[in-house]
């Protein structure tokens, strides 16, 4: 198993993962790689501030992009990918599962 760098450790990647914004780009791309274009019509956040939260997933190793034609890819990276498949993500330390219907007091989850 490779060394987790300590800009990637799992306090770090939490603390990643908890920006709002960013929680939900890695919900949309746990069902599969989206163009930016589909990934800020399902968030309706600004051009500039998707960027910038993709930008830090990016760097944290979260996420992948690549070129597709004149638009860029995203998907989760193969570091995130869970082997149980759907709306799960498994980042080593710990696993995050979108797939709950429960919701908390106030629609956050």
């Amino acid at each position: 198993m490779a060394k987790i760098h300590p800009a990637n450790s799992c306090a770090t990647i939490l603390r990643v993962l908890a920006d709002d914004t960013r929680l939900q780009v890695v919900r949309a791309l746990a069902r599969g790689p989206m163009h930016v274009g589909e990934i800020n019509a399902g968030l309706g956040v600004e051009q500039s501030l998707l960027s910038h939260h993709l930008r830090i997933l990016r760097e944290h190793g979260v996420v992948e992009a690549r070129r597709d034609g004149k638009a860029v890819l995203y998907r989760l990276s193969a570091r995130a990918l869970s082997r149980a498949g759907g709306e799960v993500i498994d980042l080593g330390c710990c696993r995050i599962d979108f797939t709950s219907t429960r919701r908390h007091k106030g629609g956050h989850p």
